[in-house]
């Protein structure tokens, strides 16, 4: 028997070739859970060929390994920014399959966007990275806790933060103000459902081996390196107490913990998946 036999998770941006949301997915489903998979396109986030030189398939990519584990699996190309669409997808979600159990909030902005000074960081570049990790957050959250609370349900909130949000950086600082905000909203959203049984918590990591980290390879001129792609991330790993960067598996096996009856007198937490890089 799985940790999560019989239930009904949603993982949003879970499109990602190489992606959280991915690996999130699989692990829940290898636990016994139906899935609900969301993403803003198709074929998930994808800054550069490298680590998709191929075709991917995206998002029904990942629901055809769903079904070939077993389980069912819904779909949806939506923006997490936008409440009628994020209410729509859970109203269907809620008419496939009854109720929502789980809630990884996983979706985020592209890692390039907010590289810059704060006296150079144009507006609309803070709201994309705001909007989408912060806002999207709070309009997903919303609309699935409504439904918890409706239909009794004592389920899980999980969001993904970083360990940027628990500390501040230079070139960082829409990302920064994003995941340090997805941990207050943690810690208040906790508060006020945990009468109703549904606990709330975010996963911290540090850099993963994600299409995210294609950034580290972008030339001022914006032409792509993979030789300093590697040497960036070489660098990271070599700062990391335990020695390497983060796997998609390392969060995702996180996420399934939080997600189980294990878990369930925990709550309002930020658990750092580092290897020992912050420790607070």
């Amino acid at each position: 028997m799985g940790r999560l036999d019989g239930k009904i998770a949603m993982v949003t941006g879970a499109g990602g070739e190489h992606g959280l949301g991915r690996a999130i997915a699989r692990r829940f489903a290898d636990e016994g859970a139906d899935l609900i998979l969301t993403d803003v396109i198709s074929t998930g986030l994808r800054v550069s060929p490298v680590l998709t030189p191929g075709a991917w398939g995206g998002i029904e990519a990942v629901a055809d390994e769903i079904r070939k584990r077993g389980r069912r699996v819904m779909t949806a190309l939506a923006d997490v920014r936008s409440t009628s669409e994020m209410t729509k997808v859970v109203a269907e979600a809620l008419g496939e399959f009854g109720r929502i159990d789980i809630l990884v909030n996983n979706a985020g902005a592209p890692g390039s966007l907010d590289k810059t000074p704060v006296v150079e960081l144009p507006e609309d570049q803070w709201d994309t990275v705001l909007d989408t990790n912060l806002k999207g957050t709070f309009i997903t959250s919303q609309a699935v806790a409504r439904s918890m609370l409706e239909r009794r349900v004592r389920g899980r909130i999980i969001s993904m933060s970083s360990q940027w949000g628990k500390k501040g950086g230079a070139l960082r600082a829409a990302y920064c103000a994003s995941k340090f905000g997805i941990i207050g909203f943690t810690q208040s959203l906790a508060q006020e459902l945990a009468p109703a049984g549904i606990t709330v918590n975010a996963i911290c990591p540090s850099a993963a081996e994600t299409e995210r980290l294609d950034h580290m390879g972008l030339r001022p001129d914006g032409s792509f390196d993979q030789r300093q792609r590697e040497e960036r991330i070489g660098q990271t790993a070599a700062s990391t107490p335990l020695g390497r960067i983060a796997r998609p598996s390392d969060v995702a096996e996180v996420a399934a913990f939080l997600a189980g009856d294990a878990a369930e007198y925990i709550t309002g937490q930020s658990i750092n998946v580092t290897g020992g890089g912050v420790m607070h």
